[in-house]
């Protein structure tokens, strides 16, 4: 719930509205909430301020990931405290810990001890688990028979918002990296400020018609979402825009995330000029009441029976460890191959993805770049390609022939891999190939799992699941980025005076990139696994989708009133 209940909204019109505008303000708490993702935009600042190696800047990335592993407090919230609280925790430590990266990056204050900046670093990682658990709870709750969508849509502004923030600190701060934290600090607060207010569940769809309405609406906010990609894109390609043109890129990039807005206000315009829309009440003057509850009765029985069917997958009640496809709980999800199989292979595409952005910085001077600003646009914004086109595709294909979900996991691994092939090479032009597949490929993981955790394991419990799989971003920071990339840059790095060090080549990372390409294989294989295991439970999905559709309820209400 909010803050407040309003009675204006205790009409149909007035319920649906406010869904979809908690679902906009999902949307832009999700495009600041990528902030975990800006590291290396301002990594050099503090390694030079503080006199850091490489492997030590690594470790306070490893930092700032491990926060994340401190989202199962926020997994558990999920089922006790309202969503509005879970964003106020996350938005306060945010401003906390990056307010204090800013003081120490703008010397405002001399540099923090290493181990007080690791702190700082992991609230600051810690905060967008808050924010991220209170919106996907909460969106999957209300939209479960679009959980696709939903889920690519609001992980495919979390991909945007690296791009936004980078692009709107390049227009107008001159890539300050001062500037850039207090972006960082002010911007997600202040949203979620907002978000609190109209952010809440509420009732899911409960007829195909409503489903159908929903599926529109999505396209809707694709549209937009891609809109607002290829309009950021474009600007990271125009070199050296003038003070006027970024100006003007900044407000314009405004007005289009504001657009969703749109869709709310339609609805709510749109039902309150029909006040009398449903069957029952435009038949009731002219049918005989008998038929008309018979009619009414029998296509509720048959709503009711889709959304079962649909949401619990398998609806015998089972005694012991329950079948994949019905509500687990913490333990039991914990006592299934599937959950570890699921749990490995996500580690295997987000770690390595993670350990690329993470040290896009040293990798760009590396290879001969001072600015790396465009290669972290560029997995920014493909990386939205990849949540958004994989949670749209992957729902399709499951309505559409039953395609377990997990595959789409496994031709992102198999591509991946080929994208730190590419890297390793290091021929001309590789970063920017390299970038752009690791960007698609890690937005597919983490669009694709979402919805895979909750159609496998329920969603009863689905906040503190979601938070234990998250799990592996700081844990996959720390093998592939802390100790793998670390160890070996350092390996290969040329000591510089005051105690850092440097190494520009192509084998500073060579290996690094050859290791992670047998990672993505590993999980490419437990990902076919998977689907595997899950052909069962996505053919069920189908099958009750196949069958609600089939039986057409409102033109069998229409049928017997006529």
């Amino acid at each position: 719930m909010g803050f407040f209940e309003l009675s204006s909204y205790s009409s149909k019109s007035s319920v649906t509205a406010l869904k979809w505008l908690g679902f906009v303000a999902a949307i832009w708490v999700q495009a600041i909430s990528g902030n975990n993702y800006t590291f290396s935009n301002y990594s050099d600042a503090l390694k030079s301020l503080m006199n850091l190696t490489q492997l030590e800047l690594n470790n306070l990335s490893v930092a700032k990931d491990v926060g994340k592993a401190f989202g199962l407090l926020a997994g558990f919230a999920s089922d006790k405290l309202p969503t509005w609280v879970i964003l106020l925790i996350g938005s306060v430590e945010g401003l906390v810990g990056y307010g204090a990266q800013w003081l120490v990056v703008s010397e405002t204050i001399k540099p923090l001890p290493y181990w007080q900046m690791c702190i700082f670093l992991c609230m600051g990682g810690n905060s967008t688990t808050w924010m991220n658990t209170a919106v996907l709870v909460t969106c999957i709750r209300n939209f479960r028979r679009n959980r696709g969508p939903v889920s690519g849509i609001l992980k495919g502004y979390v991909g945007l918002s690296t791009a936004i923030f980078t692009d709107v600190c390049a227009a107008l701060f001159s890539d300050d990296a001062a500037s850039f934290l207090v972006m960082l600090a002010v911007v997600p607060f202040a949203v979620c400020l907002v978000a609190a207010v109209f952010l809440r569940e509420s009732p899911p769809a409960s007829t195909s018609s409503e489903e159908k309405e929903e599926t529109q609406f999505f396209w809707v906010f694709n549209a937009v979402a891609v809109v607002v990609a290829l309009y950021l894109l474009a600007y990271d390609f125009i070199p050296s825009p003038s003070a006027v043109l970024s100006e003007a890129f900044s407000a314009i990039l405004m007005v289009l995330l504001a657009s969703p807005l749109g869709v709310p206000v339609y609805i709510y315009f749109k039902n309150r000029s029909r006040p009398g829309s449903d069957v029952e009440g435009q038949v009731g003057e002219n049918t005989e009441p008998l038929l008309l509850a018979a009619a009414v009765a029998a296509t509720e029985g048959e709503d009711k029976a889709a959304v079962a069917v649909e949401e619990e997958v398998v609806v015998e009640v089972k005694r012991g460890q329950p079948l994949i496809g019905e509500e687990h709980t913490i333990v039991e999800a914990l006592k299934t191959i599937d959950f570890w199989v699921l749990f490995v292979s996500f580690l295997c595409g987000v770690g390595t993805g993670l350990a690329v952005q993470n040290n896009m910085g040293q990798i760009g001077l590396a290879l001969g770049y001072t600015d790396v600003s465009i290669f972290v646009s560029l997995i920014s914004i493909w990386g939205f390609f990849g949540r958004i086109v994989s949670g749209t595709v992957s729902e399709y294909f499951i309505k559409k022939a039953g395609t377990p979900r997990p595959l789409w996991n496994a031709a992102a691994q198999i591509l991946m891999a080929f994208g730190f092939v590419i890297l390793a090479l290091a021929v001309p032009g590789s970063l920017y190939i390299g970038s752009i597949l690791v960007g698609i490929c890690y937005g597919i993981r983490i669009a694709i799992s979402v919805p895979t955790a909750s159609e496998l394991f329920g969603l009863k419990y689905y906040g503190l699941i979601y938070n234990i799989l998250i799990l592996n971003l700081p844990l996959g920071s720390f093998l592939f980025s802390g100790l793998l990339a670390g160890i070996l840059y350092d390996m290969e790095a040329t000591p510089t005076a005051g105690g850092g060090n440097t190494c520009v080549g192509a084998h500073c990372y060579r290996t690094t990139f050859v290791v992670m390409a047998v990672a993505c294989i590993i999980g490419f294989g437990l990902d076919i696994l998977l689907s595997i295991r899950t052909k069962a439970v996505y053919t069920k999905i189908y099958a009750s989708k196949k069958s609600k559709k089939s039986s057409a309820p409102s033109n069998g209400r229409r049928q017997i009133l006529n």
